[in-house]
């Protein structure tokens, strides 16, 4: 793929989408850590220096898929949550549906837990604080989305349903990475089976924690 100069509104927004879209489809095939800023130049057909005129770093393009995801995953996931937690349910049972709905829609969605994984260390560096603030910008509506969500669900999570839900996703991030063990550990839970205790499946051990939350701030709230 080769461009002309970009010399109209619309032919820049069309760049940066381009951009954005390749920069999605490699990480279908390879995870954040391994996506490059030159690799990602030669497959959209522009220079180095191009791409950069476009987002300021690596890191910039990702925290933007970071924050695109996060929005589509939102929309899907309400659906799913009316659908999966039924409204007559005791409140307990509520609550653990709530948990098993999300965390296994999260799962599923391994790019946007990879990336929801490296957004704190490694996302939001090499960025300017303007990209930083337009993200959590968007991240916090996103997080009311989301506590929105809870508190319909389970109302009884009253005035802690965006703590537990910023929670809830920052457990997310260390699980995708806790639950993708080095060769070396892999081997050692082989070596030790007594190890495997510590070994952690990303939809259980999500559903399991933020279940706990959700029934912490229920009982919080008496």
């Amino acid at each position: 793929m080769t461009f002309q100069r970009a010399r109209s509104a619309e032919q820049r927004e069309e760049r940066r989408r381009t951009i954005l879209d390749t920069a999605l489809k490699m990480l279908d095939e390879m995870p954040v850590s391994e996506v490059s800023l030159n690799e990602l130049s030669r497959r959209v057909g522009l220079a180095k220096s191009n791409v950069l005129r476009y987002f300021e770093s690596r890191e910039a393009v990702l925290l933007e898929l970071l924050d695109r995801a996060l929005r589509d995953w939102l929309a899907e996931v309400a659906d799913e949550v009316t659908a999966g937690v039924a409204p007559d349910r005791p409140a307990r049972e509520r609550a653990e549906a709530f948990a098993a709905v999300v965390s296994r829609s999260l799962a599923r969605r391994t790019v946007l837990c990879d990336l929801i994984g490296a957004q704190a260390g490694v996302l939001e560096h090499n960025v300017s604080t303007d990209v930083v603030v337009r993200f959590k910008r968007s991240a916090l509506g996103g997080l009311e989305a989301m506590a929105e969500l809870l508190r319909r669900a389970v109302p009884e999570a009253g005035g802690e349903a965006a703590q537990v839900c910023l929670l809830a996703m920052i457990l997310a991030g260390g699980l995708w990475t806790h639950c993708r063990p080095s060769a070396s550990a892999r081997a050692a839970y082989e070596a030790d089976p007594a190890l495997t205790a510590l070994r952690l499946d990303l939809a259980p051990a999500l559903e399991h924690g933020l279940a706990l939350l959700i029934t912490g701030a229920m009982a919080r709230n008496g």
